[in-house]
């Protein structure tokens, strides 16, 4: 076994790829499955023991609704969980459905179908660089520090843990430093969803438009005219809930799960800075609290929760936002306004600038009307001071504003997408990462959307 030296040791290199991927979250996930669909090797780095990031261990889910096209990886995700008797689509929205448990079997076996390899419960240290080009990085394992040597990286982290390693500069927050707001989710089990609905219904909700009875969405924001919010003042007002558990409520079904749904909530009150580990560690706290809270309140208080129960609590916390790199082009709130469209645009998003605030309500800046989009370029995705690393998830390179639309689940696969082609062509063609003319990609995307 060959080694490389790190800190005066010497330590072995367990895998030599042509791909190498650090997170095996929704972009991770979708890059892995495309750089394998090309045809060469490809292994994933994943920190926790089960695919998806956010959508499997913060527990988000469904998928935010686009109206953009579908992508080969999505579709074949989605064509996947469906022969699992996962149903995905809701027969009113564009939301794709899914439940975490079968969405994390779904990703790791299409994933090892085609030849990937993935290394679980396996945290990133450091790595490794040479003239500009990472060589190796250093993970630690059940068995102590290990090497991984790769032609190609893909930093899928959410964090840019190795674009930060490996020396890109990032940048993070709003104008005040400020990051978005931080939720840590839960599911939930044993409730009666029919009482449930035909209670909120009885009251004259109109907030969920869904007839199909397997799905249903419940939500509360203050002021916003919601039928639960006399509830929770009541709940308040007896002391069973305090004033930050008011900020923002809402909940999903979950297909092939029939009495559980998933809470998108609590919003955790004070945390400022996404950034920072010590007050991470200070929001699983807090959550863990407020969850206990609405996890009592709501059999007590709401219709078709009279027998529920907390069933699990996210792994992970549902972050937002936190370090986003400087790429070679920086997508804009500007390039949102007028639907940008660029010659390297390898994926297309059409979320609304959604920013969670931590100070204030949530800010809805700018929306697009349906079949309107924005591209997103692929330089927004690579960086001058790496060559063979390409980046793809939350912290691709935009401001503030515009990450609060790009950063959902369909856009981040379909980023995920062109990052594996992307690596696939650099391995074949023998051309840097960060060099590749970004509109042979797009035509490349183009071509295997319409196969």
């Amino acid at each position: 076994m060959t080694t490389v030296a790190f800190h005066g040791r010497e330590l072995p290199v367990i895998y030599e790829m042509d791909c190498v991927v650090v997170g095996g979250g929704t972009g991770g996930a979708a890059a892995a499955l495309s750089a394998l669909e090309e045809g060469i090797s490809t292994l994933v780095i994943e920190k926790t023991i089960s695919l998806g990031g956010t959508q499997t261990n913060s527990l988000v889910s469904p998928m935010m609704p686009t109206y953009v096209k579908t992508q080969r990886i999505n579709k074949l995700i989605i064509d996947r969980l469906n022969q699992e008797n996962i149903r995905t689509e809701d027969g009113t929205t564009t939301c794709s459905w899914f439940n975490v448990e079968s969405l994390s079997y779904v990703l790791e076996q299409l994933i090892t179908e085609r030849g990937g390899e993935i290394l679980y419960d396996a945290k990133f240290i450091e790595c490794v660089k040479e003239n500009g080009d990472i060589s190796h990085i250093i993970v630690s394992t059940c068995d102590g520090l290990v090497a991984i040597k790769g032609k190609t990286f893909i930093d899928a982290s959410a964090d840019a843990i190795l674009s930060k390693s490996a020396g890109v500069p990032v940048e993070s927050g709003d104008k005040d430093k400020r990051n978005q707001q931080i939720s840590f989710r839960f599911e939930m089990g044993g409730i009666n969803i029919e009482d449930l609905r035909k209670f909120v219904m009885s009251q004259g909700e109109t907030f969920c438009k869904i007839e199909d009875p397997e799905f249903f969405e419940i939500a509360m924001v203050p002021g916003k005219g919601h039928v639960l919010e006399p509830l929770f003042r009541k709940g308040l007002e007896h002391g069973d809930l305090l004033e930050d558990d008011l900020r923002y409520f809402q909940a999903f079904t979950q297909p092939g799960k029939p009495t559980v749904m998933s809470f998108n909530c609590p919003h955790i009150p004070g945390i400022e800075k996404t950034t920072d580990p010590r007050l991470r560690s200070m929001a699983v706290t807090k959550g863990r609290e407020m969850i206990r809270r609405l996890v009592k309140f709501l059999p007590k208080y709401i219709p078709g929760f009279e027998k529920a129960f907390l069933l699990k609590e996210a792994t992970q916390l549902g972050i937002r936002e936190s370090w986003r790199i400087v790429g070679q082009y920086m997508l804009t709130e500007h390039d949102y306004v007028r639907r940008a469209r660029f010659s390297d645009g390898i994926a297309r998003g059409d979320w609304y600038i959604d920013v969670h605030s931590v100070t204030k309500e949530d800010v809805e800046q700018a929306k697009l009307s349906k079949g309107e989009y924005y591209e997103i370029p692929y330089r927004s995705l690579i960086t001058r001071e790496v060559n063979n690393l390409v980046v793809v998830g939350r912290h691709i390179s935009s401001t503030f504003l515009m990450q609060a639309s790009l950063r959902i689940q369909p856009t981040v696969r379909d980023m995920g997408e062109a990052a594996g082609l992307a690596c696939a062509y650099s391995v074949k063609e023998d051309i840097s990462l960060n060099k590749i003319d970004g509109a042979v990609l797009k035509q490349q995307l183009q071509q295997v959307g319409e196969s």
